[in-house]
């Protein structure tokens, strides 16, 4: 592997969308040279004017050839753009020996492009976000302290949940606000969930349908499978000898979202894809987002292990935040955290290679210490 390329300061942070906040306004205090890239360079200015950073960050009209022209060795980007433009970005990065950030799941499209970043001594981080995100470094914390406690050879069961949803600070009608493209969210419910229940892999191949109640502080949601857990035991360091009687990641929505959305769910039960897109737009056009509505993010990810003999351990974390007149909550949970890992970047202190944004628990003790000292706030209980 190539010694890692140093970072030249300069940023190029894609998309001027819903998730971009005040991580960016971060990244201006940091860097010495930031430009936004945005359909046009109006809209790009504009977006700027709108997060008080006009004469801060450069505005720039995005197309990849653009971006491609500019690009310089060390230099970072930061693609808020939909995941399957990911590739494109990356490979440009790749050939202009840039690294690439963005707060997006890794595709196998991105995999496949690591080993050539790597062995350039580039950095590409993923799941930089909110989740995924500060959800893995939630997660990692949490296993990390049960470990400490339990030990790694003691025999125990577990359950483990990790539930995030951008909802509305007032509930509506709807139950919901859209706070990503609608049919990014559609899509997400078409798609099969697996998951761990009575330490056995189940899929849900209409996740709504084993949509359960929740309760947080009082307050109940509901909350439904999303993805492929299973392959998160691994990744978050659940040690062999613990037996998992639970483990679930999924989406939390408002209580009486699932009567809400009944009609939804029959038109997802039978659409094509035509159909399904052109709900998209009807559900835009009749639940608009505007300057007045203030959205509500909650992300609750606890674990409880229970030791054969010995000690047993529980513990959760809760970030729930409400946006304001400057800056939705989503942008700000999105954003933060990715700004924080393109700084680590700058700074040279994430390898070269594939990153995301927890790889190991010391790593997440550090990120939310800083997301804390930042003003992003959270909640940690745990109970032995």
């Amino acid at each position: 592997m190539a010694d890692r390329v140093a970072a030249s300061g300069t940023v190029h942070w894609i998309g001027a969308g819903l998730s971009t906040g005040s991580g960016l306004a971060r990244l201006c205090d940091s860097a010495p040279r930031v430009r936004l890239w945005h359909r046009t360079e109006e809209r790009a200015a504009e977006a700027l004017g709108r997060l008080g950073l006009t004469g801060r960050a450069e505005p720039r009209a995005y197309t990849l050839p653009a971006l491609t022209a500019e690009l310089a060795p060390g230099d970072v980007v930061v693609s808020m753009l939909p995941a399957p433009e990911h590739t494109g970005v990356l490979a440009a990065c790749v050939a202009a020996g840039a690294h690439f950030a963005c707060s997006s799941y890794v595709s196998d499209a991105v995999l496949e492009q690591v080993p050539q970043a790597a062995k350039a001594g580039l950095v590409v981080l993923t799941e930089a976000g909110l989740d995924p995100g500060i959800d893995h470094l939630f997660a990692h914390s949490l296993v990390a302290r049960a470990r400490e406690v339990v030990g790694d050879a003691t025999a125990a069961s577990y359950a483990f949940t990790s539930y995030c949803g951008g909802i509305p600070a007032v509930p509506n009608d709807f139950r919901y606000r859209f706070s990503w493209a609608p049919a990014g969210v559609l899509n997400a419910l078409r798609s099969p969930a697996r998951y761990l229940e009575d330490g056995v892999a189940v899929t849900a191949h209409r996740p709504w349908e084993v949509t359960r109640p929740h309760v947080l502080d009082g307050e109940t949601f509901e909350v439904y499978p999303n993805r492929d857990s299973v392959p998160f035991v691994e990744q978050y360091g659940l040690p062999a000898a613990w037996q998992a009687r639970s483990f679930v990641r999924g989406t939390l929505r408002l209580e009486g979202w699932l009567r809400a959305w009944e009609s939804v769910f029959e038109e997802l039960k039978g659409g094509d894809d035509a159909r399904i897109a052109a709900l998209a737009r009807e559900l835009a056009d009749r639940y608009p987002t505007t300057d007045a509505d203030r959205d509500r993010v909650v992300l609750a990810v606890s674990l409880d292990v229970r030791a054969e003999e010995g000690r047993s351990w529980s513990g959760s974390y809760l970030l729930d935040l409400v946006g304001d007149a400057r800056e939705s909550a989503m942008a700000r949970c999105v954003s933060r955290p990715l700004a924080l890992g393109v700084r680590h970047i700058l700074d040279g202190t994430l390898p070269a290679g594939l990153n995301r944004a927890a790889e190991t628990a010391a790593r997440s003790e550090r990120w939310l210490g800083e997301l804390a000292e930042e003003g992003l706030e959270f909640s940690l209980r745990a109970d032995q």
